[in-house]
């Protein structure tokens, strides 16, 4: 009996739209993360992109739990000599680009490398309700309701 390995040409991929709104972000970058790589096919491969394509919207509106919304920190480098620069996730999801908490949730939550980098390509956060992927018809899938964990009041 051989091992069953499917090839790029073979990936049948899906479009899966989640609305974000209620969802604590750490249950949801680990879903989104899974949908991405395609662990949750029976054909799933990991040398190949047999993921899915996500689109998240309302992505201003998750949940951080506990104190983690003034307490958490992040941090980035400008690339020069003592650059290092840092903001909570507060000033985050108040400022111009609140859908960088979940994209950077989901980033580091997938293989860094080439394959890891073109899984990323996959997904597309909007903070907003509206989004430009209607043609691609995709399914709703309703995190909130596949723990009760998944969601919190705000």
């Amino acid at each position: 009996m051989n091992t069953y390995s499917v090839k790029a040409a073979e990936v049948d991929k899906k479009w899966v739209l989640i609305d974000a709104q209620g969802l604590v972000v750490g249950r949801l970058a680990s879903v989104i993360a899974m949908r991405l790589r395609g662990k949750h096919k029976p054909t799933y491969t990991p040398h190949v992109d047999c993921g899915d394509n996500v689109v998240v919207v309302n992505a201003e509106k998750v949940v951080l739990t506990g104190r983690k919304v003034e307490d958490k920190v992040y941090h980035h480098h400008t690339g020069f000599i003592g650059g290092i620069k840092e903001r909570t996730a507060k000033s985050i999801l108040g400022g111009r680009f609140p859908q960088r908490i979940v994209e950077k949730a989901v980033e580091r939550m997938l293989p860094r490398g080439p394959l890891g980098r073109r899984q990323l390509g996959n997904l597309r956060v909007y903070s907003g309700p509206d989004h430009p992927h209607a043609a691609q018809q995709p399914e709703v899938l309703d995190v909130g309701a596949l723990n009760r964990k998944n969601k919190r009041s705000a």
